[in-house]
C-alpha cells in the first residue's frame, strides 16, 4: 500500500476474493470476522522466505492467540510459477508442512499474472503480513519480514483497543513504508517479487 501512515487506518480492507479454502468447511469473509483482529498471511509455496519464516510465524500466531479474538487466516496467492501452484499441490504442502490455519486461494486474473486480492491490496510480493482491526481497517500492511515481537506488540494493541479507540485513530501501528519501493521480479531468503 502506498497510503501515508495518517491515512492507514481509515482504509477499509477490501473483502478477499477466492476460489476455494482450506482447513475450513466455510468460505471466509472479513465481513464475518469483525470484532476480531484478523492477521492476513499472503505467501507463496515456491517463495523462500514464505516458508522459512512467514509460514512458521503464522503457524505459531495461529496456535498461541485464542481463536475468538485473533482470526489467522492464509492467502495462497500466485503470481508466478502458476502451472505447478495448483489446489493439490496446496493440499500435499498444507499436510506436509502441518498447517491448521484456514487457507484461501487467491482468485486468479485471466487478464494479468497478478491474482485478485493480490491486486486489490496492492501486495509488491509474498511473503505479506497485513493486520486488521476489529472494525475491519487496515492497520499494517508489510511486504517481508516482520520481526516476532513487533509483530506480537501490533496485535496486542489493536486487541487492546476500544471500539471507540479504533474509530478515531489516525496511525498505523506500523509505517507502510517498506512497502512503497517497487522491487525487480526476484525471489530470495527475504520474499519473492511480483
Amino acid at each position: 500500500m502506498t497510503e501515508s501512515k495518517d491515512t492507514m487506518s481509515k482504509i477499509r480492507a477490501p473483502e478477499l476474493q477466492t476460489t476455494g479454502w482450506l482447513n475450513t468447511t466455510e468460505t471466509i469473509t472479513l465481513t464475518s470476522l469483525r470484532g476480531k483482529v484478523v492477521l492476513l498471511h499472503a505467501f507463496q509455496m515456491l517463495c523462500p522466505g514464505c516458508v522459512q519464516q512467514g509460514i512458521p510465524q503464522t503457524q505459531k500466531i495461529f496456535n498461541e492467540f485464542d481463536p475468538d479474538r485473533v482470526a489467522v487466516i492464509g492467502l495462497h496467492t500466485v503470481f508466478e510459477h502458476h502451472a505447478v501452484m495448483t489446489r493439490e499441490a496446496l493440499e500435499v504442502f498444507a499436510y506436509e508442512y502441518r498447517l491448521r490455519f484456514p487457507i484461501g486461494i487467491d482468485k486468479p486474473n485471466e487478464q494479468m499474472a497478478i491474482p485478485h486480492t493480490m491486486m486489490a491490496y496492492q501486495m509488491q510480493g509474498t511473503p505479506t503480513t497485513i493486520l486488521i482491526d476489529k472494525t475491519g481497517h487496515l492497520r499494517l500492511h508489510q511486504f517481508g519480514h516482520v520481526s516476532d515481537f513487533l509483530l506480537g506488540v501490533s496485535i496486542g494493541t489493536l486487541l487492546a483497543e476500544t471500539d471507540e479507540e479504533q474509530a478515531t485513530t489516525i496511525s498505523s501501528i506500523l509505517s507502510p513504508d517498506a512497502t512503497e519501493t517497487p522491487l525487480a521480479d526476484a525471489c530470495d531468503t527475504e520474499g519473492c517479487h511480483s
